[in-house]
């Protein structure tokens, strides 16, 4: 079957189209004048291939229609559970909505042999908390698909990234790089997250800040996410390290970090979503919870400092 088809008709008042997205056959016809448009769906066409299909952040609510329909055509799922975690209610509500599922961890999408070998024949899906392109092994996946000439389909979900940004009430535009803070891995603890922060707020740019999942590094265990207490700590730590290294004060760049202006954004996407301001040192104090990320924003600029205080009232 092709990648796209196209019909169409005319009949005077009336203009049919007939089109394929991915292997979702849709048909929209139009009815001019005083009539009214009609728009119909058929079912997935089943096909061997890899999809990888986005779940979108915490509350399965947010999966779009498109990955529920594909999720439950695929003849084996996989749910993906190391770059980020799914709720235990939730996971028992996906087997309830799409189908039994097992779970892979970093070495299976690493080293995908079997995954890819039962793609050629089956209709494979890997489920992703999230969108599923924002982990780079799983961009890795789609070239392992490519040079195996296996067919590789994304679902997209919506992303606890954009989330985020969006319930910090900041200016999306005013955002740098994000980073993440690691886990300390023996003596390993690098200060490339704190110095993207730096050079964020420099150009006066809000920093996304995601919270590590994996203390062993392996992703080979259920994950353990990391704390507020923990973040603050292991960035004090990083501090430490990068005066001692660099010869220069960070607190002359930024302030003490104790001070720091903070947003904690805990189990968005879920019923018990969580979104507070204020010091990082108060911040870093709240307990409760179970996924964490934060926000460093930089000098506010028109609404952003009212919402920013708004979001104190919630502590």
């Amino acid at each position: 079957m092709p990648l796209c088809s196209r019909s169409l008709s005319f009949s005077r008042t009336i203009t049919s189209c007939t089109d394929l997205f991915g292997t979702l056959r849709c048909r929209i016809t139009f009815i001019m004048g005083n009539g009214s448009a009609r728009f119909t769906m058929t079912a997935v066409s089943k096909g061997p291939g890899l999809w990888l299909i986005g779940l979108g952040p915490g509350d399965l609510g947010h999966m779009t229609s498109y990955a529920l329909q594909v999720a439950e055509a695929c003849d084996k799922r996989y749910l993906e559970g190391y770059t980020a975690v799914l709720p235990s209610d939730q996971e028992e509500k996906l087997e309830e909505i799409v189908g039994k599922w097992d779970r892979v961890m970093r070495d299976d999408i690493e080293n995908p042999e079997d995954i890819l070998q039962q793609a050629q024949s089956s209709m494979i899906g890997i489920m992703v908390v999230g969108d599923p392109m924002q982990a780079t092994t799983h961009i890795d996946l789609k070239i392992r698909c490519q040079e195996s000439g296996v067919p590789f389909h994304i679902i997209p979900g919506l992303s606890a990234t954009s989330l985020a940004v969006s319930l910090s009430g900041l200016q999306s535009y005013r955002f740098g790089r994000q980073v993440t803070i690691p886990f300390p891995y023996g003596d390993y603890l690098p200060t490339s997250p704190l110095e993207m922060i730096l050079t964020n707020h420099s150009n006066k740019l809000h920093t996304l800040v995601l919270l590590d999942l994996d203390p062993t590094g392996m992703g080979l265990a259920p994950p353990e996410p990391m704390l507020p207490e923990q973040a603050y700590d292991i960035l004090e730590s990083m501090i430490a390290r990068l005066e001692t290294s660099q010869d220069k004060e960070v607190a002359s760049l930024i302030g003490p970090l104790s001070d720091w202006n903070a947003i904690l954004l805990s189990d968005i996407g879920t019923v018990r979503q969580r979104v507070v301001s204020g010091s990082f040192s108060d911040i870093s104090e709240i307990k409760g919870g179970g996924i964490h990320c934060l926000i460093l924003p930089t000098e506010f600029s028109g609404m952003e400092k009212e919402v920013f205080e708004h979001l104190k009232a919630d502590m």
